[in-house]
């Protein structure tokens, strides 16, 4: 099990030389966008050692659909169906 980090942490191990600042990192917190989201003890952050950092502007990537999706009912089948 991964243990749990302080932000500035988990920064310093992710980017180097060149962590982002606390307040940046305190705003990701807040917003969600890191994953698996901190958690939050008093006024501190922590966050597991492999969570990692979500950015919201790139799409989230397709699921690869099943080959064969014609043996799949439709909702009304199933349901008629029971």
């Amino acid at each position: 099990m991964d243990k749990l980090m302080t932000l500035e942490e988990w920064a310093k191990t992710v980017y180097g030389d060149h962590p982002p600042a606390v307040g940046t990192l305190r705003r990701w917190a807040r917003d969600a966008l890191i994953y698996p989201a901190p958690q939050k003890h008093g006024r501190s952050y922590f966050v597991l050692e492999s969570a990692r950092y979500t950015d919201p502007t790139m799409p989230i990537p397709k699921q690869a659909q099943p080959a064969n999706t014609s043996t799949r009912l439709r909702l009304a089948d199933r349901i008629r169906r029971g």
